[in-house]
């Protein structure tokens, strides 16, 4: 929890590359082997493990330049819920705990500005891969609808007596 608090308030500072120790644990109920159809989010894994691992090539099956990279698996263990310490974060894959699955997380710019950006958890995941063609690596994931940002900020109230401010 420490070193997840200190990534926060430091997140210019402090890169997370490859692959991190998971501190917590993903929590019933669950679905295993579900397949990875939609090529949506089979992009963004590709994406993420090019990004995450910089010195390996990942792709997609049945691509052409297959010579040197490594093909994602497409099967996953998909969760309703990830406890990390004492926190439990659920996601609308759970529709009980779905009101828990709204989060806020900051990303550093490159002009070092730290934006916050607002997302509904859809579902946690493992997916399990092979970076080194012998161990096969789990990696815990989240899958996150981000709001828009929004250009302009509309704020409004109702009355000095009865105050009531809406912020967009």
């Amino acid at each position: 929890m420490r070193r997840f608090w200190m990534y926060s308030r430091t997140i210019q500072e402090l890169t997370i590359s490859e692959k991190e120790p998971f501190p917590g644990e993903m929590l019933k109920p669950f679905s295993e082997n579900i397949p990875l159809s939609a090529d949506e989010i089979l992009d963004l894994i590709v994406a993420y493990y090019n990004d995450t691992y910089e010195n390996l090539k990942f792709q997609k099956p049945f691509e052409t330049d297959s010579l040197n990279s490594i093909i994602i698996p497409l099967r996953i263990n998909k969760y309703c819920r990830c406890r990390i310490g004492s926190e439990i974060f659920s996601s609308t894959f759970s529709p009980r705990h779905q009101k828990s699955s709204y989060i806020l997380a900051k990303f550093a710019s490159e002009d070092d500005s730290i934006d916050i950006y607002p997302g509904q958890i859809q579902f946690f995941f493992i997916h399990e891969i092979s970076t080194n063609r012998i161990n096969i690596e789990n990696h815990y994931l989240a899958y996150v609808r981000w709001y828009k940002k929004i250009k302009n900020w509309f704020y409004f109230d109702i009355n000095q007596e009865q105050m009531c401010n809406v912020e967009l």
